[in-house]
């Protein structure tokens, strides 16, 4: 079945109410947040239907709304590599982003017999679905996105709720949901690092 997606420019409809637990995958030309620009946000709540944001080049406009719910501490933000969609959110938008799970922390806590961690690695292990990455490296700063870059941009974020559920199941298990809420609690300082310069953790080390 086709995915529901909705496209928006700039921000998201003042009306739109996604609940306490939101998908979120971004897009962007590069992967240096301090040089390459925010193209696209996209969020869902779970329920088959994605909401694109689009960041035009010319011509922006703030995105209360978008920022609001990123800045909101009652909303749980699911993420798959939280680490970098973070990073470039709160360069971007000045937000706080918490509080955070990354689908791939969990993966790589509880399934530690393999090393297969991608998001088309546990949407095929985990829900036995299979999800195309050919798009992945495309230019998300066209003014108009083609459709199969909309089906994939929606791919990332559609599965997120359904992986959520399965990992926390195999954290438990494993007694290993504790030190990943840790894990979690920790990314938006390790987003700060990143930022700061500080992206390898040196100040970690001896």
């Amino acid at each position: 079945m086709e995915p529901d997606i909705r496209l928006y420019q700039h921000d998201l409809p003042d009306d739109l109410d996604l609940g306490e637990e939101v998908a979120i995958d971004t897009e962007a030309m590069g992967l240096n947040p301090h040089r390459d620009r925010l193209c696209l946000v996209q969020l869902s709540s779970g329920n088959g239907v994605c909401h694109l944001v689009q960041r035009p080049l010319t011509g922006q406009k703030p995105a209360p709304n978008l920022t609001k719910l990123l800045n909101d501490p009652k909303v749980l933000k699911l993420f798959h590599f939280a680490r970098f969609d973070v990073g470039l959110l709160q360069h971007t938008f000045n937000v706080s982003c918490s509080p955070v799970y990354c689908t791939k922390i969990a993966s790589k806590l509880c399934r530690t017999f393999l090393d297969r961690h991608g998001l088309k690695d546990l949407c095929r292990d985990l829900l036995g679905v299979e999800i195309s990455k050919t798009q992945q490296v495309s230019d998300w700063g066209r003014e108009t996105l083609s459709d199969e870059q909309l089906a994939y941009a929606a791919s990332d974020v559609l599965y997120l709720h359904r992986l959520k559920e399965k990992l926390d199941t195999l954290l438990k298990r494993e007694n290993r949901d504790i030190i990943a809420q840790k894990c979690f609690d920790f990314l938006p300082t390790c987003t700060d690092l990143d930022l700061m310069g500080f992206n390898d953790l040196s100040v970690f080390r001896h």
